[in-house]
């Protein structure tokens, strides 16, 4: 009978938990920070290498918990409209490359996951939840010439991709549905 109820208790705990400790220091309008990080693909990637298109960054607290399956599926869901907008999806946790591969692949993921284990991008983007040793559940949208133009500290993974897809829309000057 506990089991049955530590496992939704234990969500809402770690949810209301990394709000309380999320120490975001960037700021809308400032250049996000450059980093390089091994991805899913088994290669580095540079944040610098996506300039000239918009960037969803996404940081998740870890792969194949409720929420972040719910997030990420939503992404893959709707990934064709975000890059329309001319967009790019890159999700982000503290997890290893190997954890991130098995869950693209039993998810059908069709985008980038890159690991962050020794946690280093999570602390330079205020989004690490030292508590829980976990990055806490937030979006940056990064513009074309690298400065952070949208930020969601507070993420509903149910709905989260279609407000991505929206805010891109306003930013490219597209009619929102």
């Amino acid at each position: 009978m506990i089991r049955k109820f530590a496992v939704p208790v234990m969500i809402i705990l770690l949810g209301i938990s990394s709000m309380a400790s999320a120490k975001i220091t960037l700021k809308e309008g400032e250049k996000a920070p450059n980093f390089a990080l091994k991805g899913n693909d088994g290669k580095m990637h540079k944040l610098s290498n996506f300039r000239g298109q918009y960037v969803v960054l996404y940081f998740y607290p870890k792969d194949e918990t409720p929420g972040c399956t719910t997030e990420a599926c939503s992404f893959r869901d709707d990934l064709s409209s975000i890059t329309k907008e001319g967009a790019k999806v890159i999700g982000v946790s503290v997890q290893d490359v190997k954890s991130h591969k098995a869950f693209t692949k039993k998810y059908g993921l069709n985008f980038l996951l890159l690991a962050d284990p020794h946690k280093k991008v999570a602390r330079m983007y205020g989004v690490y939840n030292a508590r829980w040793e976990m990055a806490n559940r937030v979006t940056f949208i990064i513009g074309p010439k690298g400065r952070i133009v949208k930020i969601y500290p507070n993420v509903d993974p149910k709905v989260h991709a279609k407000q991505v897809i929206a805010e891109l829309k306003t930013l490219t000057g597209k009619k929102v549905d």
